[in-house]
């Protein structure tokens, strides 16, 4: 069963007995938002809604202020392959079909199973956090299992090459007599999943965990409760939007009005400030703080190439060493570390090559768009659900046709032939609206209240589970009162003021809300 408009998203399968089998939405602003923060998603599906024993699976990415934004949610009955390549088929097919760059879940056979068959191009990676934390419980019957722990985490985290980690791997198995352990050849036959070393030349926005993902659901805590109706869920979910979008909102007014001065003279970091939202160019000024930690010495150089060793003083016993090349030609420069290619911001080693070698201005390629508090993107300007019933009928117009005619002006806007085009066809198209509108007499005939829409009949609702209470509707609106008042009757009621989605599944309390996000 699917419902798709230019506001919402939606799927459902149905079990035999009508209940909820599977279920995902995603509505337009999440939708649209992809198209600048898809590449990186955290999947997590930890959060269960005990009631009705669905587990909620979020999608979640990270905006240009590095917060998490939400671009999808699911409920499902069971987490076996077969349903995960369902949720997946759904989110790529609402989200344009464009296959991602990253995926980090956690420690799934059957999500990867899934994500192999659904996504073979996407890199996905586990999460790294889940791993660790299991090491006591996993290891906890060796001898000296507390060195055990530490060292394997000092060579999972600090091996700066996949030859230095196979080497530091097989030595740390050996001295601690753990050759046989399953549980650790299974993770290092997987090692190309987890690892960061083999993981960090790709883009991750910063994310090495689905912690992301499991905030995110915390978060949900403040709105819902583990026994909240399906109605409520889905309601506070949208809230749980609302919430996230304020907050995205506040600080993009944040970056447009003030300015957080440079902490040194170096003319780089002034490139930065100048592009940067405030969040990330913090990341970028703890940078130029760290590169006093380092000491930089030229190894060889021949035709513009330069091979440097930028030592850093971690501790007064520690002096971590990087190569770092320079290509003066093509102003390039990469450091061994990869914090640049898995995050997107420059590393402190690289800095101090930089500032070496006198550059001034470091090439575009550096300074991510993706980090820009001066693109505007679309999403942006799209009113999400919980905005709608607040909105007059000529402003839900005005939006839809807003968010419309976006691909159509950036197509036409490549050249002036396509510019010139489009402006005869709204010449044409004008004349023909004024000419309708003055033949009915001032009424326009473009109101999508007008439209000849199919009843919803004789949906049942659930059987009526007793609970220990209910929260108090967060807005107290008309709506909300009419939904509990169906429910209490255990009959349905159609809305006259809401326009709602033409599909029948037995929970009640989940349609009214599904379609009341979707056609408000």
């Amino acid at each position: 069963m699917k419902e798709k408009n230019q506001n919402f998203f939606f799927e459902l399968e149905l079990e035999e007995d009508q209940s909820i089998k599977l279920a995902f939405w995603a509505d337009a602003r999440s939708r649209a938002a992809f198209e600048y923060f898809g590449d990186v998603i955290s999947f997590d599906t930890t959060y269960n809604t005990n009631r009705y024993n669905l587990v909620c699976g979020s999608f979640v990415g990270v905006n240009h202020h590095g917060q998490s934004i939400l671009l999808g949610c699911s409920l499902m009955k069971n987490e076996e392959i077969e349903s995960f390549k369902w949720l997946f088929q759904c989110w790529l097919r609402c989200m344009g079909g464009n296959a991602l760059k990253g995926f980090l879940t956690d420690q799934c056979a059957s999500i990867k199973r899934a994500l192999e068959a659904c996504m073979p191009t996407t890199i996905h990676s586990w999460c790294i956090w889940h791993i660790m934390k299991k090491i006591p419980s996993k290891l906890n019957g060796y001898k000296g299992h507390a060195d055990i722990e530490r060292e394997m985490s000092q060579i999972v985290f600090n091996s700066h090459s996949k030859d230095s980690f196979d080497r530091n791997w097989n030595d740390f198995l050996l001295n601690f007599g753990l050759v046989d352990n399953k549980w650790l050849s299974d993770l290092y036959e997987d090692r190309h999943i987890w690892v960061p070393i083999y993981l960090d030349h790709h883009f991750w926005a910063g994310m090495r965990s689905t912690q992301r993902s499991e905030n995110m659901h915390s978060f949900f805590n403040k709105f819902i409760t583990r026994n909240s109706l399906l109605i409520q869920f889905v309601k506070q979910y949208d809230n749980c939007l609302g919430s996230r979008e304020q907050a995205e909102r506040e600080s993009d007014a944040a970056d447009f009005h003030t300015v957080i001065p440079c902490a040194t003279k170096f003319s780089i970091e002034a490139q930065f400030q100048d592009v940067y939202t405030h969040q990330k160019f913090r990341e970028v000024q703890a940078q130029f703080r760290e590169k006093a930690n380092c000491i930089t010495r030229l190894m060889n150089s021949a035709l513009g190439y330069s091979v440097y060793e930028v030592g850093e003083q971690v501790s007064s016993s520690i002096l971590n060493k990087f190569v770092v090349t320079y290509d003066s030609v093509a102003a390039e420069v990469k450091c061994q570390c990869l914090l640049f290619e898995s995050r997107g911001i420059l590393c402190r080693h690289t800095l101090s090559v930089l500032s070496f070698e006198q550059v001034s201005q470091v090439s575009p390629r550096y300074i991510l768009e993706r980090w820009s508090k001066k693109v505007k993107r679309r999403h942006t300007h799209i009113k999400s659900s919980h905005d709608e019933p607040l909105m007059e009928p000529r402003s839900k117009r005005f939006d839809q046709l807003v968010f419309r005619s976006q691909n159509i002006c950036k197509f036409a806007s490549e050249s002036e032939e396509l510019t010139a085009f489009l402006h005869r066809a709204y010449d044409n198209v004008m004349a023909e609206m004024e000419s309708l509108k003055a033949k009915r007499k001032g009424t326009s005939s473009l109101s999508h209240e007008d439209a000849n829409l199919e009843s919803v009949n004789e949906l049942q609702s659930p059987p009526r589970i007793r609970t220990r209470g209910r929260p108090k509707n967060r807005l107290g609106s008309k709506l909300d009162k009419q939904i509990a008042n169906a429910t209490k009757k255990k009959k349905t009621k159609v809305l006259s003021e809401v326009k709602v989605m033409f599909f029948k599944f037995v929970v009640i309390e989940f349609i009214f809300l599904i379609n009341s996000l979707a056609n408000m």
